[in-house]
């Protein structure tokens, strides 16, 4: 499945990057002023023309995905699903080549789930979706507004939209996109999205082998580890919970969130170790994913990476028809999305990624020297990328940043597979 849908991808050629990236760097050393380093003769900002965005977001407020075993539980109430006239925006599914929308599997397994007051597990809603319909505000203030980049109106010809086929996540696109554009469009909005067993917009832990292999066992392994241990008895303590239930950090932040974000009467105890509870599920998270190993890192992000990546390479290369790029990409991914992105780029501030944060990454070319940059934003605040010496970074050092952790679909599929893992007994 996963070698079917990748045949129907279009993907930059082997070896694009590492000439595209030198012929950048000589043409940046060419053209600077005699003498200079970067740092010592700062860009005119004046004279940059923005050429492409992209931007990764995480889905608004939901309903937790699994409910805390308490008997005096919150409520969650069918009127927390109130659709705000503003954004409601008609719009197309289709899986990645244009055909019918995939079967979500992930949605079928969250209907299981119903919590107290009537809601399922992790449905998004009415403040989730003014929180999208707001982002969508900013960005078109930023990119209408301020800058007349996109146009007024929904344009397909100059944006393309990505989900995860899990139905918060088209929804809180829906929302964004009415914020955006509010709700006034010049042809069909169309999400794309692909089937469970190929995603790659959320490390994909149930079709990657190699990379369920390496974090089987970790989480429950995460919640024995000195401090976490004695933090995660302290708060189930506190809660009465007992300590044979299946309960860690991660269900615990989840839940108490999910409860702030809506108001919702919390436990005190959550209340109580509020911050502790955000820094254990972020160590628990770390944890599981470690982030120092770099092919863990690959097969959680790698593939995506190499979609932004693949975005970048089109955008700044001449003969790239104008058929086949976009003025913005959009992409509605997952917190387990954002937080190997943000280590990947060097930018994480080990704090959980909120409901409704964005990752923006803005790709900008010098009128008179021709040279590309990228600007790089997280929750709407400029970052400096690892391997950058300046919040405004020449393209070829950021492609170099993302070029350690990129995967395309060959490398992705040949490191996730078995076989690979057993190496067939090569020595491979």
């Amino acid at each position: 499945m996963i070698s079917r849908v990748f045949r129907l991808r279009m993907w930059a050629p082997v070896g694009v990057l590492t000439s595209l990236t030198y012929c950048l760097h000589q043409r940046r050393v060419a053209l600077a002023e005699p003498g200079g380093a970067d740092d010592q003769n700062p860009v005119d900002r004046s004279l940059l023309e923005l050429k492409m965005v992209q931007v990764v977001f995480r889905h608004g407020a939901r309903s937790p995905l699994k409910p805390l075993p308490q008997e005096d539980q919150v409520e969650w109430k069918p009127q927390l699903l109130e659709v705000p006239p503003q954004t409601q925006l008609d719009y197309i599914v289709t899986n990645l080549a244009g055909g019918p929308k995939p079967h979500s599997p992930f949605d079928s397994q969250y209907r299981e789930t119903t919590l107290k007051g009537g809601m399922f597990a992790g449905q998004l809603t009415k403040v989730g979706m003014e929180q999208m319909f707001a982002l969508g505000e900013r960005l078109r203030k930023n990119y209408v507004e301020d800058i007349p980049f996109l146009s007024p109106n929904f344009n397909p010809l100059e944006v393309f939209i990505r989900s995860t086929n899990i139905y918060r996540n088209l929804e809180s696109t829906r929302c964004l996109l009415a914020g955006l554009f509010q709700r006034q469009k010049e042809g069909p909005i169309v999400i794309h999205t692909d089937e469970a067993s190929s995603e790659v917009l959320y490390p994909n832990y149930q079709y990657c082998w190699n990379l369920r292999k390496r974090t089987r066992g970790r989480r429950q392994a995460a919640s024995l580890q000195p401090g976490i241990s004695e933090d995660l008895k302290k708060v189930k303590e506190g809660m009465g919970i007992a300590s044979s239930d299946e309960v860690d950090f991660l269900v615990l932040l989840d839940n108490m969130a999910a409860e702030q974000v809506h108001n919702l009467p919390s436990c005190p105890t959550l209340k109580r170790f509020a911050w502790m509870i955000e820094q254990r599920a972020v160590d628990t998270a770390m944890y599981i994913l470690q982030w120092e190993d770099r092919e863990g890192l690959q097969m959680a992000v790698g593939p995506f990476l190499h979609i932004l990546e693949s975005n970048l390479l089109k955008a700044v290369d001449p003969a790239t028809p104008p058929s086949k790029t976009r003025k913005l990409y959009l992409y509605a991914a997952h917190d387990v999305t954002l937080m190997p992105l943000l280590i990947t780029l060097g930018i994480f501030d080990h704090k959980w990624p909120p409901f409704a944060v964005d990752l923006t990454v803005e790709l900008y070319q010098h009128r008179e020297s021709k040279e590309w940059f990228v600007q790089l934003y997280y929750r709407g605040k400029e970052q400096v990328p690892k391997g950058c010496s300046d919040r405004l970074c020449p393209l070829d050092q950021f492609l170099n940043t993302i070029s350690v952790y990129t995967l395309n679909p060959e490398k992705y599929h040949m490191l996730c597979s078995e076989a690979q893992m057993m190496g067939l007994g090569n020595g491979e």
